[in-house]
């Protein structure tokens, strides 16, 4: 056999780099696990769509790099993924900086200081498929004067720069819309406040990471909802694999009706509870995948409100198949059973937190409007005749009419719209529920008039006309208005 060198022709591995598969926010979200290898406390993202030229920076304080040390960073495959890293290492394939980069932009630049002096180099896909070969430009100190935020560089620190940014263009032009530069601005925000919560809250002995966009610092975003009492911690378990360990937190996430009005509008505008149950994975407390069962257990609605953490070091990466981009892990066959029956335990406890309240609005009431009742093809639901209020207004109809009622609610009960009630109820519940409540008029004229029904069909005494009314959901909560009601109906 001959041996012969067959190096990769540069200018077409380098377009085909660029569909890695990498969004915006992942591709920013990697070159910060840089940063944060690098020790950094804060990290600035700067993408001014007014400013020219266009370009998008992301610059940390960490301890920056030598001029050797950036030419190693720059190489394709710096480091061999089957390499042992260190224990903090958020790295894997030594390809995040350059794919990432290159996704998003045809140049990249990297500025680094270290102890004070400055190293720079260049990535540039036009200079790259010009001479089909894989050249980078080192800058000397003039050219570094030139670059984009360079002067922002501490002592030390590291500033990417990206510009020729012809994705984030549209339709493949030059000039990129500023109302889609501020939606996929959101969209980072959103992606780095979760994926790098645990660092912006604090690591024990380790500084608070602060990571800003365009000078507006980022609130960590918690997918737990450790503020909130209610919410329900179940026994950490630990697996192994070999001489590993992974962790495997669950929790249960309070009932919407115990959060805040605040906590509310920040989980709603920040993730959705029923696409975002099941697994977060952490790899040194990064987060890699979240809102997924792995096919272990069904998704739900019933299991929206179950959460499990697991966390894994950096040594089982090649068990947990880590992509490139950090956006993918699958479980290790050798812990997949016993993750399967620790999510069975945490699903049927979410199943009976979400399916108990709703249980319970029908025991606190004797004897409510609509009866839930198991019927052929599960749960049905349909109005009940011997509650007070439709009782009292049968009693006021004359058979004929009291047939016709009872036509009609059989109607009504089969016409419930299910699917819509599901699909409003599982993307706003809150939102359901305001859409269905009354102001104090509007209460004190319904009160009003079923009162009169009530008084009508023999409710006379006080005590009648409090239990019946307050057997009426919406009138149970305005007790202080039923008793005033009350009193003027039977003068009392």
């Amino acid at each position: 056999m001959r041996e012969r060198t067959l190096p990769p022709k540069a200018a077409a591995l380098t377009e085909s780099m660029r569909d890695v598969g990498y969004s915006l926010e992942t591709a920013v979200a990697d070159l910060i696990d840089n940063s944060i290898t690098a020790q950094a406390q804060t990290v600035d993202i700067w993408l001014l769509p007014n400013k020219q030229p266009f370009c998008m920076a992301i610059l940390d304080d960490g301890k920056g790099m030598t001029e050797d040390e950036l030419i190693v960073a720059m190489r394709h495959g710096s480091q061999n993924p089957r390499h042992a890293r260190q224990k903090g290492d958020l790295g894997r394939f030594g390809l995040g900086l350059k794919t990432a980069s290159f996704s998003q932009c045809r140049k990249m630049t990297v500025v680094s200081r270290r102890n004070g002096k400055l190293a720079g180099a260049e990535w540039d896909l036009d200079f790259v498929a010009e001479k089909d070969d894989w050249i980078i430009k080192l800058l000397d100190t003039e050219d570094i004067a030139k670059v984009a935020y360079a002067d922002k560089i501490g002592k030390n620190g590291t500033l990417v720069l990206w510009e020729k940014l012809d994705r984030l263009s549209e339709n493949g032009g030059k000039e990129a819309n500023e109302s889609v530069l501020y939606a996929k601005l959101e969209d980072i925000d959103k992606h780095l406040s979760l994926v790098f919560q645990r660092f912006m809250e604090g690591i024990k002995g380790k500084p608070k990471l602060k990571i800003s966009i365009n000078g507006h610092e980022l609130t960590p975003f918690d997918p737990f909802c450790l503020n909130n009492k209610a919410t329900q911690l179940m026994p950490e378990e630990t697996l192994r694999v070999g001489g590993d360990e992974i962790h495997v937190q669950p929790y249960i996430l309070p009932h919407h009706s115990k959060l805040s009005p605040a906590e509310y509008d920040f989980y709603k505008d920040r993730s959705d509870f029923l696409n975002n149950q099941g697994v977060y994975i952490y790899r040194n407390n990064r987060l890699m995948v979240w809102g997924e069962w792995f096919r272990l257990v069904p998704k739900s609605e019933l299991t929206k409100l179950a959460r499990v953490r697991i966390d894994f070091p950096n040594t089982l990466d090649e068990f947990w198949t880590i992509d490139i981009k950090k956006s993918r892990a699958h479980p290790p066959h050798q812990v997949r059973e016993e993750l399967k029956r620790i999510l069975g335990r945490i699903t049927d406890r979410s199943t009976r937190v979400h399916s108990g309240r709703g249980q319970r609005l029908f025991d606190s009431v004797p004897e409510p409007v609509w009866i839930r009742f198991p019927a052929r093809n599960g749960i049905a639901y349909k109005v009940n005749l011997e509650s007070p209020a439709v009782a009292a207004f049968l009693h006021s109809l004359t058979d004929q009419q009291v047939d016709a009622f009872k036509e009609l609610s059989s109607i009504i009960e089969l016409s419930m719209p299910v699917d819509a009630i599901y699909s409003d109820y599982s993307s706003d519940p809150k939102g359901l529920s305001r859409g269905l409540e009354l102001d104090e008029e509007e209460n004190r004229q319904k009160i009003s008039s079923v009162a009169d029904m009530l008084m009508a069909a023999g409710y006379v005494t006080p005590e009648q006309l409090r239990i019946a009314l307050k057997n009426i959901k919406p009138f149970a909560s305005r007790s202080e208005l039923v008793e005033k009601i009350i009193k003027e109906k039977t003068d009392v």
